[in-house]
């Protein structure tokens, strides 16, 4: 079985272990569901987004240094690359500061028909996601942190279930287990690893 030392190589390591991705993804807020939407992303800086239907949404050619391209938030990064779920850092200085999580029954199971790793897990002081305004895990400490106070009457989860994909370290599933924010999640689920992508894929509309 795994341990947690693993499961925190797991989510460091995505930037190693895969090229091109096909892939859905929905998110769920107070119980409901968000329309799935299907991306293609080819390294470093390829990205085509479509909807249910397949009309196009996007296309993206560019990235940010050493990062995935993004559609409309810094959520989809984390979840391609999850290093905040591994490394901390040191809220005083910025410096690396052990793990960002506590990490409980961790387990193996499958997702979307895939090798997963799941856990339990409660982040630390020192837990820093990629985008403080969209994170994999709900914290108040996160919130201050990002708007300096948060509302009156928030109660913020105690745990979260997560989700990493074992071939790829993908974060697939982030749900906040209680309080205010209980069954938040995404749903990433995988549909191809590493298979060509062509250039005419990523074609701006208007432009062939």
């Amino acid at each position: 079985m795994p341990d947690a030392d693993a499961f925190r190589a797991l989510a460091r390591s995505s930037p190693d272990r895969w090229t091109t991705l096909r892939f859905t993804e929905r998110r769920r807020r107070g119980w409901t569901w968000s329309e799935p939407v299907r991306a293609w992303l080819r390294r470093p800086d390829r990205l085509r987004v479509e909807d249910a239907a397949c009309r196009l949404l996007g296309v993206v050619r560019e990235a940010g240094a050493g990062e995935d391209p993004m559609w409309q938030d810094y959520r989809w990064v984390a979840e391609l690359r999850p290093r905040e779920l591994a490394d901390g850092v040191d809220p005083d200085t910025g410096a690396p500061a052990g793990p960002a999580l506590t990490v409980d029954g961790l387990r193996e199971v499958e997702h979307a028909g895939r090798p997963a790793w799941e856990a339990l897990v409660v982040p630390t002081d020192r837990y820093e996601p990629r985008c403080g305004c969209c994170p994999l895990l709900r914290s108040r400490r996160v919130d201050e942190l990002e708007w300096g106070s948060v509302p009156e009457g928030v109660e913020y989860p105690t745990a979260h279930l997560v989700r990493l994909d074992l071939r790829t370290g993908v974060c697939v599933w982030a749900e906040a287990l209680d309080g205010t924010h209980a069954g938040e999640t995404h749903d990433l689920r995988i549909e191809a690893v590493d298979e060509p992508v062509p250039d005419g894929l990523f074609a701006r509309p208007g432009r062939g």
